[in-house]
């Protein structure tokens, strides 16, 4: 039985804990800038993301709330063709494994895995086996991973010591990355997470640029497990003030000890030091909804571009282009605005849930959210982007 269950789970992996759930435009909420198509970090083409989700309710009142997220900055050539990359830790009280190398050299060199704390573990060994099985040696002829996976915990919510994320979940999860819509919610290692104390997990949205009349596409992925009720802003309204989780809801845990990972895409050509001066931006989208960056959090990012494909493939030759410094201003600011509005996606599509011993977090009430904004005139009509 548990088997056929986690094979369910695993069928089912990249649908959304409600596949009904509005995104914050469909409520009228404002946000700054244009977004892409799918307003979702695989508006960057080439971007895929795939989702494994565990739900399962175990003996003595354990649950299994977690999973695996990937996201491939080449999609099916992600494992062959490097990309230039950057990260920053705003706080770093959590975990994002490869960093050390990648600062080094300034490649990704593979996919960006999230999943809960104690699994990471499980995460890196599985991309590996899945870079390994792909059959195809770097440019170096050698099969060696080390693979960027990065953390937010879900233990109030999930079975967190159980060690229920395997190897195999990772290595669904990057067979699964497709391009197109991109679940958001309680969906792969967003489960089990928690924001401002309400229900969240996983959220995107993305920005289209003119940088010197060329157009650029900015994509974010979060997974969004922080922050205070009494902190949260909305569109700029201290939204804190007058909302607050559900007296039913168990005592979430001490919200200084939460995280979020952000994820930043662009088709933008970009080396690896402005990728750094990138990541750093999603601090301040970060901020607008109110998150402080607490002692025990661990915030920490990472950008990537998908130009200059020829770069890590190890020709000699290899011709590299880049934006001047003065023209990148517009990229700061979508990535600040997708980043804002990627956290309160993954807050409006957060749905109640009931996990571990018997824990209980509702989602944010999104009527009496909507009337908080309309107060302060800061509700429009919904809008018909995604």
């Amino acid at each position: 039985m548990k088997q056929v269950l986690l094979l369910s789970i695993l069928l089912s992996a990249n649908t959304a804990y409600g596949d009904d759930a509005p995104r914050a435009r469909d409520l009228g909420i404002p946000f700054d800038g244009t977004p892409g198509q799918l307003n979702a970090i695989t508006d960057v083409a080439g971007v895929t993301v795939g989702h494994v989700t565990l739900i399962e309710d175990l003996t003595d009142d354990k649950a299994v709330r977690t999973g695996v997220t990937a996201i491939l900055p080449r999609g099916e050539r992600t494992a062959d063709e490097l990309a230039f990359a950057g990260w920053f830790s705003l706080n770093g009280n959590g975990e994002m494994t490869g960093t050390t190398w990648l600062d080094e050299s300034g490649f990704l060199e593979g996919p960006v895995m999230i999943t809960n704390t104690h699994s990471v573990g499980a995460v890196h060994e599985g991309v590996i086996r899945w870079r390994v099985a792909k059959g195809n040696a770097d440019h170096t002829e050698y099969f060696w991973s080390l693979p960027v996976v990065a953390e937010t915990w879900d233990g109030t919510l999930n079975d967190i010591n159980g060690f229920h994320v395997r190897p195999e979940h990772a290595m669904a999860a990057l067979d699964r990355a497709a391009p197109g819509p991109v679940a958001e919610g309680s969906v792969g290692g967003g489960t089990g997470m928690v924001c401002y104390q309400f229900k969240c997990g996983i959220g995107t949205s993305s920005r289209v640029t003119d940088v010197n009349g060329d157009s650029y596409t900015v994509g974010v992925l979060v997974q969004a497990n922080f922050g205070h009720w009494q902190l949260l802003r909305v569109a700029g309204v201290p939204v804190g003030h007058y909302l607050k989780p559900d007296d039913e809801s168990s005592p979430v845990f001490d919200a200084s000890l939460s995280s979020i990972i952000i994820v930043v895409a662009t088709d933008a050509p970009l080396l690896p030091h402005q990728l750094d001066r990138l990541a750093k931006r999603a601090a301040l989208g970060l901020a607008r909804n109110g998150s402080i960056a607490t002692n025990g959090s661990g915030d920490i990012f990472i950008a990537f571009s998908t130009a200059n494909a020829e770069a890590g493939r190890g020709a000699a030759d290899a011709n590299i282009s880049m934006l001047p410094n003065d023209s990148i201003n517009p990229l700061f600011q979508a990535t600040v605005e997708a980043t804002e509005e990627a956290i309160i996606n993954a807050l409006v599509a957060g749905r109640d849930m009931q996990g571990d011993n018997g824990s209980l977090v509702r989602g944010i009430d999104l009527e009496r959210l909507a009337d908080v904004l309309r107060r302060h005139n800061r509700l429009v009509e919904p809008s018909d982007t995604p």
